[in-house]
Formats: C-alpha cells, sequence, structure tokens
C-alpha cells in the first residue's frame, strides 16, 4: 500500500504516498514521526508525530527553484480536516501560488482583516488617536450611535462608498448637524487610515460634504424665562434644577448635569470645572449668584453643601441623562399654563439666552466669553497667550446683573405666581 514507502525508514524522513484515511490511520498506529507528501497533488503533505497527532500542511515556491521553500499549514486532522477536506484546501491555495499570491501573506492579511481592521475595532484605535476632548466626544458619540452599528465588524479596506451612503441613509433626515458631524467623523478616520498604510484610498473619494447647518438664533424672551422657571419644580428632581441652573450660569449641559459637590464652594460662592470636564478643555471658574445658591441650597437641603459625590445622582447613582423626557414634560406644562404655546426651544438656547441678556445689560463682550469659557476673538491668537486675566470680578458682577434681572422678571410675573 502506500504507507509502505513510509514504515521501515528513519523518523523524520520524507516519503510519498496517497494521503488517504486508510493511510492516515496506519501513520499513527505505527507513531511513526515524520511527513508524507501525496503522489497525485504535488506540494500537499501530511505531518505525523509519535504522539499520535497529525496535520495538514502545503509546500510551495514563490518564484523559481531558486526561491526559498515556504510551508503552510492547513490544520489539524480533525473537523473539519480530513484527507478529503484538507485536499481540496490544499487544491485551492496551490492554485493561489500559480497565480503569484502567497498563502501566508494572504493568511495573515485574512486574519488581521478579521480583527485589527475589522472595523468596530479599527474604530476604537482612531478614538484613541483623537486630541481634544469635545472632538473625542463628538467622534465616540458619532461612532456609537450612527456608525456601528452599520458598519460592524467589517473589513476596514472592504468597506465601500455604498456602506458609507448606508450610514447616512439610516440618520434622520432631520438632523442635519448630525449629517455633518457624522461625515467629518468619517473622513478623517479614513484620513488616517491612509495615513497608516491600512488603506490605500478612501471610500468616500467625490463624495460631497453635507451643507453647513444654518446658526441657530432662538433665545427666550423675558416672559418665557419666567413661564419656564415656574414649572421646573413640577419636573424630574434632578432635570428641574437642572434648568434653573442653566438659565442663571449659562454653563452647557453636560456641564451641570454632571456636577460634583467638590467642584462647589458655597463659601467662595463658586463653581469651579477642571479642563477635563469642559468642551474646549479650558478649565473654568464661575461665581455663583444669590439663585444658583439657593438652588443648590434646595437640593442639599440646607447652607451646608456634601463634599462629595454627584449633585444629580439617579436612583441608581449614575449621572442624570433623560433630557428628552424632561424636556417633553417641562414643554407640556409650560404650554399648558395658560399663556400662549412656546416657539420650539433647545437647552442649549438657554446659554445664548444669557449671552443675549448679557448684551442687552451692557455686559461687555470679553466678559460674556469668560463666563460661557467661550474661546472667540478676544481670548485667541496673540492676546489669548498675552492677556491672562481671568475676568473673575467682572463675571462676579455680570452674574449679579443677570440675577438681578432675572429675578425682576419673576417679581413682574407675580400675578402668575410664579416661585422664585
Amino acid at each position: 500500500m502506500p504507507g509502505d514507502y513510509f514504515f521501515g525508514i528513519p523518523s523524520g524522513i520524507m516519503a510519498t504516498g496517497k494521503i488517504t484515511k486508510r493511510t492516515l490511520d496506519a501513520l499513527l498506529a505505527a507513531a511513526v514521526d515524520g511527513f508524507l507528501w501525496d503522489e497525485d497533488l504535488r506540494g500537499f503533505g501530511l505531518k505525523t508525530t509519535s504522539r499520535g497527532s497529525a496535520s495538514y500542511v502545503v509546500q510551495y515556491r514563490m518564484g523559481g527553484r531558486e526561491a526559498k521553500t515556504r510551508r503552510y499549514t492547513i490544520g489539524t486532522h480533525g473537523s473539519p480536516w480530513t484527507p478529503a477536506t484538507a485536499r481540496e484546501e490544499a487544491g485551492r491555495l496551490l492554485l493561489l501560488v500559480a497565480q503569484g499570491i502567497d498563502p501566508v501573506e494572504s493568511d495573515k492579511q485574512r486574519r488581521r482583516e478579521a480583527v485589527d481592521l475589522a472595523f468596530s475595532n479599527y474604530a476604537d484605535r482612531f478614538i484613541g488617536s483623537c486630541k481634544g476632548k469635545g472632538w473625542t466626544t463628538l467622534v465616540t458619540r458619532s461612532l456609537r450611535l450612527h456608525i456601528k452599528p452599520v458598519l460592524k465588524d467589517k473589513a476596514l479596506p472592504a468597506i465601500t462608498r455604498t456602506d458609507v451612503v448606508e450610514v447616512f441613509d439610516r440618520m434622520s433626515a432631520d438632523h442635519a448637524a448630525n449629517h455633518r458631524n457624522v461625515f467629518a467623523v468619517l473622513r478623517r478616520l479614513f484620513k488616517w487610515a491612509i495615513s497608516r498604510g491600512d488603506i490605500d484610498r478612501s471610500p468616500m473619494e467625490g463624495m460631497e460634504t453635507p451643507q453647513a447647518v444654518k446658526p441657530r438664533e432662538r433665545w427666550l424672551s423675558d416672559e418665557e424665562l419666567g413661564r419656564i422657571w415656574v414649572q421646573t419644580p413640577k419636573c424630574h428632581r434632578c432635570f428641574g434644577p437642572i434648568v434653573r441652573l442653566l438659565i442663571v450660569t449659562g454653563q452647557r449641559r453636560e456641564e451641570i448635569t454632571g456636577l460634583h459637590w467638590d467642584e462647589l464652594d458655597r463659601d467662595q460662592r463658586e463653581l469651579r470645572l477642571a479642563g477635563d470636564r469642559t468642551k474646549n478643555g479650558e478649565p473654568t471658574t464661575i461665581p455663583l449668584n444669590d439663585l444658583a445658591v439657593a438652588e443648590l441650597d434646595r437640593i442639599a437641603r440646607g447652607d451646608r453643601w456634601p463634599r462629595r459625590g454627584r449633585v444629580f445622582p439617579t436612583s441608581s447613582g449614575a449621572g442624570f441623562t433623560a433630557y428628552s423626557k424632561g424636556k417633553k414634560k417641562l414643554d407640556k406644562l409650560v404650554n399648558d399654563d395658560g399663556g400662549e404655546a412656546l416657539a420650539p426651544w433647545r437647552l442649549h438656547d438657554l446659554r445664548r439666552t444669557l449671552a443675549t441678556g448679557f448684551q442687552r445689560l451692557g455686559v461687555r463682550f470679553e466678559v460674556t466669553e469668560a463666563v460661557l469659557n467661550h474661546v472667540g476673538s478676544s481670548r485667541s491668537g496673540v492676546a489669548g497667550i498675552y492677556q491672562r486675566h481671568d475676568w473673575r470680578p467682572e463675571k462676579r458682577d455680570a452674574l449679579k446683573v443677570w440675577n438681578d434681572h432675572i429675578s425682576a422678571i419673576l417679581v413682574s410675573q407675580s400675578p402668575l405666581k410664579i416661585a422664585a
């Protein structure tokens, strides 16, 4: 039989024969340690050991006789590899060799695409390369909500323009700003991949950038602020106070919602945020006016504030995130108070409302930017480098003026029983 070629010769000596189940069983029974090369399919081999294991291999050269011999392991004997299935796979691999494709390198690339270049894993590494808290937050959110659910684990080199278009097709047409943000994230990710040599071309080549979104101009009138203020206590125990603090401080939603008591100082009447807690990465100190202190006293149930912990914890202890639900309830409460229905507005419009109110009250532009912690024209370039005044006294004065303005609104609307 074919195995006779193998028996009676020293271990490790190469022999030729027909690789079949019968031959395999005979070699394992004899505890032969060596290779048997198939006599029909050149390059297809069976390796057995004296310990009773067996595996299938392919041996080949990329080039002429001068090229170095390479060996590729198909797999260990056992499902799915049998002499028949291994022979079929060996035929496929040898066909690749004939086409100039190295099975070893092809397998490395396949494994790399399945793990390292799987989009979800690759996107996580891209997040790690991002700089700036604001950009990193935008990238993380865009990938999680809009991109990963579509591209999933598809290999990066296999992603086509059709795949990218599907990302946008699944997004709401009403959210134009999200379209533009997701476009920017994907474009930067593919550019980063090109710079690393992971892809040669971006699948987004030739795609038009979504049109810029017209800046919002919505700000709330004094009457609207008063009506919102009175309804906030009827909202969620976290959401109501959050809205009031947004009104009186002008800070960003996440900065107020994520407050910890150790960021607040009642004696100095200040709110202090480190750079890792602000959108632009710049630390900020915000003086607390009377309305802000009174609201925090209500949350703390007295004038002695806790030293640690979240200001707005949910029942599970996590941070509050139910903005949409809270906003819907607040809108319903305001629209049912007997006044005219409010025009659509967002929580971020409260920030613009404070800036507009400051302008009406004669507050300097530089002070407004300092309160908002906004790096604008007055704090950029040479001015930002050499003018290091923090505007703390001016910010305190401005927020006191704003406090008095809000208080006056509440007094003027007292027939509506608006509670300060």
